[in-house]
C-alpha cells in the first residue's frame, strides 16, 4: 500500500500522522513541540519538524503541510529569515490594522478588494508593523510567506544554502486567503493592498492548484502545496454542506463548507477559500482550549477536574459569566481586553459554577460566530466538534446547549494532519476529486434548551464592552 505524510505545524506544536493513502487509515504517528509565545522563528519549526519525523517518513509516498494562519514569514534574497515570524495571536499589529482600514475606505472597500475586514491576525497588518517599527529589518525583506509555505519550501530543498532561487516558494489558494492581500472571489494577489501596507513591493509564492505536485523531497516523495490549518481541517473531516465546525484550539473556529465566496462587511465572518476550489466562510476567537487550562490552574484541579465542577453545576452558573478574553479578543475585535467574571454574588461564588462559566463563556464566542454564519445563508444542521477541548466530557455538554443544533464529535484525530495527508494522497492520485476517506461519523450530541446561557453572556459583554 501506498503511504502518505501530513504535518500539522500548529501554534503549539508539530503533529505528523502516515495515512494508507487509499483508506486514509493512520499508521504511525509523532509528534514534538514549539516555543510558546506570539513570535517564532521559523527553524523552531523545522527542528520542531525534524525530532517529529526522524525515522518516520522514509517510505511515504507524498506529504504535505498544513500551518497556522496569516504568520509574517519574512526572508532576504539569500533565502535567510529576516526576523522571528509575528504568528496570529500577536496583537501589536492592531493600531496598523485601524489605519489600514480607514485608508482604503472602511470595512467595505477591504470586503470588495479581499472578501475581508483585516484584523490584528491578518498578514497585511504585521506588514504594516514591520514597516513602521522595524525599518532595519523591513528594508532586508524582499520576500513573505505564510508558516505553511515557508515549510514546504524547505521541505523541497529552499533557504538550504542560498537556494532561493532553484527552489521557488508555493502556497495555495486556502492560506493565501488569509494573508489580506490575496481575493478569494477574484483569485489573485491584490498586490496594491501589499504595497499599501509595506510600502513596496515583495515576493509572494505562487498559488498552485489544490492537487498540484509542488516538487519533491530529497527521498523523492511528492509534494503538495499544503494549506491552513483550519482548511486542513475541513478537508480532513470531508466537510458536507449544512455541516459546520466549531474547532477548540488555543484558538475557536467556527467554519463552513460553501461553494461561493463570502463577504460580511461587519468584519465578523472570514471570506476564506478551502483547499479543494470552494470556500470557507469562518470566524476566529483568540481564546479557546487554554480558557480551560487557566481556569484549571486557578481553581487548583486538573483538567478532569475541572470537567467535574463544571457538569456539577447548572446551565447558566446560577448567573456567573465569564468574558474570556484572557489574552485579548479579535471576534469581537477588542485586542486590549482582559478577562472578566460577572455576576458575582455569594450564593454563586463556588468552584463549580466558575468552572461552568469558564465552559460557557469559552463556547459562547463561538455560538455568536455560528448565528453570524447562519444569517449570511450558511445552512448549519450540525456541528461538529474538534480540537483539543473537545475531548472534555463539560465541552462536548454545553456546546449542545450553547449552539442549539445536534452536536457531533468524531472520532478523536488530528484532523489538520490527516487533511494534509488527504491532499497529499490526492496529489500522489491526480485526480479530479480527493480520495474518499472514511473516518467514522462520531457521537452525537442532542441540544438542552437553555437560552439564558447566551442571553446573560451578551448582556455582560455589552455593559462592559458595548458590543
Amino acid at each position: 500500500m501506498a503511504l502518505v505524510a501530513g504535518i500539522d505545524s500548529s501554534t503549539q506544536s508539530c503533529k505528523i500522522v502516515v495515512c494508507d493513502a487509499d483508506s486514509g487509515a493512520v499508521v504511525r504517528e509523532a509528534r514534538a513541540p514549539h516555543p510558546d509565545g506570539t513570535e517564532i522563528h521559523p527553524r523552531e519549526w523545522w527542528t520542531a519538524l525534524e525530532e517529529a519525523s526522524s525515522g518516520l517518513l522514509d517510505d511515504v509516498a507524498a506529504v504535505a503541510v498544513a500551518g497556522q494562519q496569516h504568520g509574517m514569514v519574512t526572508v532576504d534574497g539569500d533565502g535567510d529569515v529576516v526576523r522571528p515570524a509575528l504568528l496570529w495571536n500577536d496583537t501589536r499589529s492592531a493600531g496598523a490594522v485601524r489605519d489600514l482600514i480607514e485608508e482604503l475606505g472602511g470595512p467595505a472597500a477591504w470586503v470588495k478588494a479581499v472578501d475581508n475586514v483585516p484584523n490584528a491576525s491578518l498578514t497585511v497588518s504585521k506588514l504594516r508593523w514591520l514597516a513602521e517599527h522595524e525599518p532595519e529589518n523591513a528594508a532586508r525583506a524582499t520576500g513573505v510567506m505564510l508558516p505553511h509555505d515557508w515549510l514546504t519550501w524547505r521541505l523541497a530543498g529552499g533557504g538550504a544554502g542560498g537556494a532561493r532561487d532553484a527552489v521557488l516558494p508555493v502556497t495555495d489558494r486556502g492560506d493565501a486567503s488569509g494573508t489580506g492581500y490575496w481575493s478569494p472571489t477574484e483569485e489573485s494577489y491584490r498586490t496594491d493592498l501589499l504595497v499599501r501596507a509595506f510600502g513596496r513591493e515583495l515576493e509572494v509564492p505562487r498559488v498552485a492548484g489544490p492537487a498540484e505536485v509542488v516538487g519533491h523531497t530529497p527521498s523523492g516523495a511528492v509534494i503538495a502545496p499544503g494549506t491552513g490549518d483550519n482548511m486542513g481541517a475541513a478537508l480532513g473531516l470531508g466537510l458536507r454542506p449544512g455541516d459546520a465546525v466549531v474547532s477548540l484550539g488555543t484558538s475557536g473556529t467556527v467554519f463552513a463548507a460553501s461553494e461561493g465566496p463570502s463577504q460580511d462587511p461587519d468584519g465578523i465572518i472570514c471570506g476564506f477559500a478551502d483547499a479543494t476550489g470552494r470556500f470557507l466562510p469562518l470566524v476566529c476567537t483568540l481564546n479557546a482550549a487554554r480558557v480551560l487550562g487557566a481556569t484549571a490552574g486557578m481553581l487548583g484541579v486538573d483538567l478532569a477536574g475541572l470537567d467535574a465542577l463544571a457538569l456539577a453545576a447548572e446551565p447558566g452558573a446560577e448567573g456567573l459569566v465569564l468574558l474570556p478574553y484572557l489574552d485579548g479578543e479579535r471576534t469581537p475585535v477588542l485586542p486590549d481586553a482582559a478577562g472578566s467574571l460577572h455576576g458575582l454574588r455569594r450564593a454563586n461564588m463556588r468552584p463549580e459554577n466558575i468552572a461552568r462559566a469558564a465552559v460557557e463563556g469559552m463556547l459562547c464566542g463561538l455560538a455568536d460566530g455560528l448565528s453570524a454564519m447562519t444569517g449570511t445563508g450558511v445552512p448549519v444542521g450540525r456541528v461538529l466538534l474538534v480540537g483539543g477541548a473537545a475531548r472534555s466530557a463539560a465541552v462536548r455538554a454545553v456546546a449542545s446547549t450553547v449552539l442549539g443544533v445536534p452536536v457531533a464529535v468524531p472520532p478523536p484525530a488530528e484532523y489538520v494532519a490527516v487533511g494534509a495527508a488527504r491532499q497529499a494522497a490526492w496529489a500522489l492520485a491526480g485526480t479530479a476529486e480527493p480520495p474518499v476517506w472514511d473516518l467514522g461519523e462520531g457521537d452525537a450530541v442532542a441540544p438542552v434548551d437553555a437560552p439564558q446561557v447566551r442571553r446573560n453572556y451578551a448582556e455582560a459583554r455589552k455593559s462592559l464592552h458595548g458590543v
